[in-house]
């Protein structure tokens, strides 16, 4: 069974990425530190991190293509507007037009004229198990993308470079899902009514108990949308009279939870704890606008993996800031629970922090257990509170017992206590092939963001028009991949997003890597010039000291 569920094929040898650890100020700058991280007492490991700066024709072309790119857009709407354009999709309906637009005008202009043009790189359904390979429907269009038929043909084995399977349980063998199925016909599918109600079931209560040991904590509470965990949560947890510092690239679910909250809110620079230092001086000696009282509670939001740029947090100088200013800390885990750390612990684990530092620990389940959902844990007050307190807790459906069941079979199987050994060679297996992709990208000559342990792998293209060839030249050679471009990124960052996993072997990576390397060539992407940002360093030292 072990032998089954583990993919033993082994990446190659690990090997040390070169020493370039930058803090990110600004948008794309780099700022350079001799030992890893600013403040080198506080870690007990190498923090390395690259953000390297395009040549500067590069930031002048992508806004060109862009201008370009919106003139043409005006001039096919000018060319609509007198029945000339072939395509007559984008016009409105005669028995739309007494209705007030349901978008904004730019929102809707955009598209129509930018977003159709690329619209083939996304949105397609896969019709197999989500593993390092699947199975692809082909579809084609005849009217520019705004719409799409099925031409019956499924193109076979495609590498899934994509998914957040980090290790990779999100799997079909049936001698690994032998207890889910069990609990499948126990149970049944559903759960139909709230945790409140008729949906709390004993699975959900092992679940609980599991996580909080797990992780190292008094409590834990599991939801049925990781999404949800944070939008619902954070306004549970703070309100009107508090203060929320957030970073600039948290995930959208924090930002709405935040907005949701009716607290203050203020956005420090990606992992600059300069930034969030002198957010809460401030925060602390004036206290809120207008009358100076002191703030009910400060909040700090931060992920442990950023989803979009692949960087760690700056866990042990966050900690200690929030120490020395009495603030709470808030960590999302959804990226890095299972991803890193040693035994798969998350970012408290790859930093060898006590977990009590944190006041509230989130994470989710959607990533490396293969599932759906979410988790808060933390003190049993944090817990007990939010069992009455939280949207999510009170009025959502409970989740369904087999995801429940997948959940603890993923998290003893990373634990060992299945009995094997097949969880933390997966967890290792996916240090190994995060390190081994990363140094190939790097050597290759591509500008690659994010921590040198993170398996999120951001490749930057930049141009507008990039994204869309470099998404189809990959899937011609059998390799999916995930583009992301504007409104999602800034306008001169847009992207590929690698997402490296523990299934993927070596002989996958090889093909992947290779094909990278062609089509680099052939579209040019490979900016890299490996030399030190010239931007002077901004950060300032300061020395952070933990509470005995």
């Amino acid at each position: 069974m072990a032998a089954s569920a583990c993919n033993r094929n082994r990446c190659g040898p690990s090997e040390n990425v070169k020493s370039k650890a930058c803090e990110r100020n600004g948008i794309h700058k780099a700022l350079q530190q001799q030992n890893g991280a600013p403040n080198g007492s506080l870690y007990k490991r190498s923090f390395n991190e690259t953000f390297e700066q395009a040549p500067l024709y590069v930031a002048v072309l992508t806004y060109l293509g862009f201008g370009v790119v919106t003139l043409f857009g005006y001039l096919r709407d000018f060319l609509r507007a007198w029945r000339l354009e072939k395509c007559h999709m984008a016009i409105e309906r005669e028995e739309q037009k007494d209705f007030v637009p349901l978008y904004q005008d730019f929102e809707n202009f955009y598209i129509r004229n930018l977003y159709m043009r690329v619209r083939d790189s996304w949105n397609r359904p896969i019709c197999s198990t989500p593993g390092p390979q699947f199975d692809l429907m082909e579809y084609l269009t005849d009217d520019y993308n705004w719409t799409f038929r099925h031409t019956g043909r499924t193109i076979k084995d495609v590498i899934n470079m994509g998914s957040y399977n980090y290790l990779g349980f999100a799997e079909n063998s049936p001698s690994s899902l032998e207890t889910v199925m069990d609990v499948l016909k126990t149970y049944g599918a559903g759960v139909c009514s709230t945790r409140q109600e008729m949906g709390n079931l004993d699975k959900h209560e092992e679940l609980e108990e599991l996580v909080a040991y797990f992780l190292n904590v008094e409590a834990a509470m599991v939801f049925g949308m990781g999404f949800a965990t944070n939008s619902m949560n954070i306004p549970a947890l703070v309100g009107k009279g508090c203060l929320i510092l957030s970073d600039e690239l948290n995930h959208t679910s924090l930002i709405l939870g935040a907005r949701l909250s009716g607290a203050t809110i203020r956005v420090f620079k990606h992992n600059n704890m300069q930034s969030l230092e002198r957010l809460l001086r401030d925060a602390v000696v004036n206290g809120q606008p207008r009358s100076h009282r002191p703030w009910k509670k400060i909040l700090i939001l931060v992920e442990g993996i950023f989803s979009m740029e692949g960087s760690i947090v700056r866990l042990p100088e966050v900690v200690a800031l929030k120490k020395k200013y009495k603030a709470y800390l808030y960590l999302d885990e959804a990226h890095s629970i299972g991803a890193v750390g040693p035994t798969g612990r998350g970012v408290v684990e790859y930093f060898g922090m006590n977990p009590a530092n944190i006041d509230v620990l989130m994470g989710t389940f959607t990533k490396s257990f293969g599932a759906v959902g979410g988790y808060i844990a933390g003190k049993k007050e944090l817990v007990d509170y939010l069992r009455t307190h939280s949207h999510s807790a009170v009025y959502a459906t409970s989740m369904p017992v087999p995801v429940v069941q997948q959940i603890i079979r993923v998290m003893k199987c990373i634990m060992g206590v299945d009995g094997t050994t097949v969880g933390i060679q997966r967890v290792k297996q996916l240090a190994e092939n995060t390190t081994y992709f990363r140094q190939r990208l790097y050597e290759m000559g591509f500008i690659i963001y994010g921590n040198d342990d993170s398996p999120v792998v951001p490749l930057l293209l930049y141009m507008p028009g990039k994204v869309s060839a470099f998404a189809r030249h990959m899937l011609k050679k059998k390799i999916g991949v995930v583009v992301v471009g504007f409104p999602a990124t800034p306008i001169t960052e847009s992207r590929a997003r690698f997402c490296v996993s523990a299934a993927h072997t070596k002989q996958m990576l090889d093909t992947v890597l290779n094909a990278l390397d062609e089509i680099g060539d052939f579209l040019q992407v490979k900016y890299s010039r490996h030399s030190k940002s010239s931007r002077p360093e901004l950060y300032d030292e300061t020395n952070f000291e933990f509470d005995d």
